[in-house]
């Protein structure tokens, strides 16, 4: 995706745009997480929209750069953004991959290969994709299907969203 471009590192935010669904755009709450590498470095960014008034999150939504460890999981294991979910549900089921999919989807001029995955909780949509840049970004959604429509709501969100203090 030619809009996205690496940002120089700080111990701040992250050093790459996070894809994700605007704050505005949504009517519920948002959290957002960074995963912070020793050197101070962001390993990844996850947001969460939760639109079930407290009672957990509907989504979220994970940017994992190339080599971040929370991209490292066995092929039957559950992504980071799927067990995010599942703790932040109270929901201490077992969960696996059963399966997964690849299928074309149009995100404006861009073209992704989405990765749909099948897993052992029914009421859990989650689908993976690449970024130009190497970032996976991974949705995972409570009780509600992931359709072709929620790609074109996703862009880069301020940088300034992401920092401390």
């Amino acid at each position: 995706m030619s809009f996205l471009r690496r940002r120089s590192a700080t111990p701040a935010g992250p050093d790459f745009d996070v894809l994700a669904m605007d704050p505005g755009d949504w009517p519920g709450n948002l959290g957002a997480g960074l995963l912070p590498a020793p050197d101070g470095s962001c390993q990844g960014v996850f947001l969460r929209y939760d639109l079930f008034g407290g009672r957990g999150p509907a989504m979220i939504i994970g940017n994992l750069p190339e080599g971040s460890p929370a991209r490292e999981i066995a092929a039957d294991e559950v992504p980071f953004e799927v067990a995010q979910l599942l703790l932040a549900l109270e929901n201490d089921e077992e969960v696996t991959v059963v399966g997964t999919e690849d299928m074309p989807v149009m995100q404006g001029d861009n073209l992704l290969i989405v990765r749909r995955l099948k897993l052992s909780e029914s009421r859990i949509s989650c689908v993976q994709f690449d970024r130009s840049d190497n970032v996976l970004v991974t949705i995972a959604a409570w009780d509600r299907p992931i359709t072709d429509d929620l790609y074109a709501l996703l862009k880069p969100l301020p940088a300034e969203l992401f920092q401390q203090g």
